[in-house]
């Protein structure tokens, strides 16, 4: 008998659901407890509700602004 046999496997919440999850190779959907949450979350990500917090990226007017700005600063007086 291994190591890894003899050892619980890890217990997580489901990100979606909260619902207790065994962390094991022969569950398709972890760290998820089935394909409905899995969907559900990809969902929201999709529709933005789910954000990475951080700086708002920059649109195009921001960009066309600041190479504009960079091209004054870098002419000769």
């Amino acid at each position: 008998m291994n190591m890894q046999d003899t050892e619980r496997p890890l217990e997580v919440a489901c990100p979606q659901c909260r619902k207790k999850v065994l962390w094991r190779e022969d569950n398709p959907y972890r760290p998820f407890c089935s394909k409905r949450c899995r969907l559900l979350d990809l969902g929201a990500w999709a529709d933005e509700s789910h954000r990475i917090a951080g700086e708002p990226a920059m649109d195009e007017s921001d960009l066309d602004a600041l190479l504009a700005r960079a091209d004054r600063d870098g002419e000769p007086s």
